[in-house]
């Protein structure tokens, strides 16, 4: 459901779905991958339909981006109701390598090597 519910001919403002708060708790980059907790529960009853939606798509593994994009919803909000999801034990974000500590550096180093003997 995108933002731009009609509502009597009036449309929602994304800020609204998130109280008028802009960051989230924790640190979601757009290539962070989110998971729901546990695929086999049900939403619960009290969530908002974009929080709702969130959890069916992350059924399946996905990144901030892919589920903005699917909600067409700004990144910024989208980032606000993962993390609201993520207080709740709904949703699991996963490690995300940023390339900032010297071990997640041999890492992608070690990743850059084998993509390049790939294509030589």
């Amino acid at each position: 459901m995108s933002y731009r519910r009609r509502r009597r001919g009036s449309r929602i403002r994304p800020y609204t779905f998130t109280g008028g708060r802009t960051r989230s708790r924790h640190p979601l980059m757009v290539q962070t991958l989110i998971s729901t907790a546990d695929p086999s529960i049900d939403p619960p009853r009290n969530l908002m339909p974009e929080s709702e939606r969130i959890l069916l798509l992350c059924r399946e593994t996905r990144s901030v981006a892919e589920i903005s994009a699917e909600l067409k919803i700004p990144l910024g909000v989208t980032q606000v109701l993962l993390s609201d999801l993520a207080d709740q034990g709904l949703v699991y974000i996963h490690p995300t390598i940023t390339g900032h500590s010297p071990s997640e550096n041999q890492v992608l180093e070690r990743a850059l090597r084998g993509l390049e003997r790939l294509f030589q």
